[in-house]
């Protein structure tokens, strides 16, 4: 179990050196730091000083050795176009972020889940089609046309919800939530629901799939030969065979959610991560660009980890599997 661990860890270690190794890239050839960060009228002093105070003047190799050693501190330099810590404007932004993530998570599950369910116990009913139809358009559309249509039937036309920004936040210590106010609440809303809306399709076509596979198995045949109710048989039995793929594809997808907010958070104007990664692109503010990389990749890396030891926790075979293949490698 501890090799198996330690080789998830040694990729992930190796994922995000590559992706550090990009970020550099990006923060060290995509434009001069110093014509970003200095006026034209900087005397060449001022900017020699900035240049060596930035590391700049060492070798790429060095530069790249200490640009990973900051990002293992969470020092991404300063923000061109705020000029304050970029560590700490994400930092700002995450909880806005995390939060959206978490409710669209859980709407995903919520509702998800007992559509899958019903789809593959009345699989031949008209609703179940229509709500077949209906997951594939979910997975089609892009999520802003979907972030469009629902500010423009529910913001612009009916007037019941916030289309833009994030209402009032209340402030616990350094984080910020909106769900402590009635205006957060309800300008959570609507983002939500377009950042859930491919995990909720997704998630129901997978606990369908998986559902109906395990009501073919012989021992849900058994328990309809012992008389069980079609209750016990369904959620009891069949649905808590089909949770550990759900549970191991919404771990994943989380990364995915956090990634991919931006779209969701540009067309709400959400002030999150996705956010001022936008306006950094924008603005060419490249220490944001390269934290956001860094950090977002962190984040999905982190958890597709930990879904790669709980598979070997739960599953022996990935473990024995990992072995033997040592063995044959020696």
């Amino acid at each position: 179990m501890l090799a198996f661990i330690v080789r998830r860890v040694f990729n992930a270690a190796g994922v995000m050196l590559a992706v550090a190794l990009l970020a550099f890239v990006i923060f060290r050839f995509v434009g001069d730091p110093v014509d970003m960060m200095l006026n034209e009228q900087a005397s060449q002093t001022q900017r020699d000083e900035l240049r060596e105070r930035l590391g700049l003047n060492a070798s790429v190799g060095m530069q790249f050795v200490h640009f990973v050693a900051n990002a293992a501190q969470g020092e991404f330099g300063i923000s061109y176009r705020n000029q304050q810590d970029v560590f700490a404007l994400v930092a700002e932004r995450f909880p806005a972020t995390f939060e959206l993530v978490l409710m669209a998570t859980l709407l995903s599950l919520v509702i998800g889940v007992p559509l899958g369910v019903l789809t593959a116990i009345h699989r031949k009913s008209r609703a179940a089609q229509a709500l077949q139809f209906v997951s594939i358009l979910g997975i089609s559309l892009p999520s802003f046309v979907v972030g469009i249509m629902l500010i423009l039937v529910f913001s612009v036309q009916l007037g019941w919800l916030p289309g833009f920004g994030r209402g009032d936040t209340v402030k616990i210590g350094w984080w910020s939530t909106g769900l402590l106010t009635p205006s957060g609440r309800a300008a959570l809303v609507l983002p939500s629901i377009t950042l859930a809306l491919f995990q909720i399709t997704l998630i129901m076509r997978l606990v369908r799939a998986e559902m109906l596979e395990t009501l073919r198995t012989e021992f849900i045949k058994f328990a309809r030969a012992r008389g069980l109710p079609d209750r016990v048989v369904h959620f009891r039995l069949a649905l808590r065979n089909c949770l550990m793929p759900v549970i191991t594809v919404t771990g994943m997808q989380i990364g995915n959610l956090i990634a991919f907010a931006l779209i969701t958070e540009t067309v709400f104007q959400w002030p999150g991560m996705g956010l001022l990664f936008i306006q950094s692109v924008m603005f060419v503010d490249i220490p944001v660009m390269a934290a956001y990389l860094v950090i977002v990749s962190f984040i999905f890396v982190a958890l597709n980890t930990l879904v790669d030891m709980m598979y070997g926790v739960v599953d022996p075979r990935l473990r024995s599997q990992h072995v033997k293949g040592g063995a044959n490698a020696h």
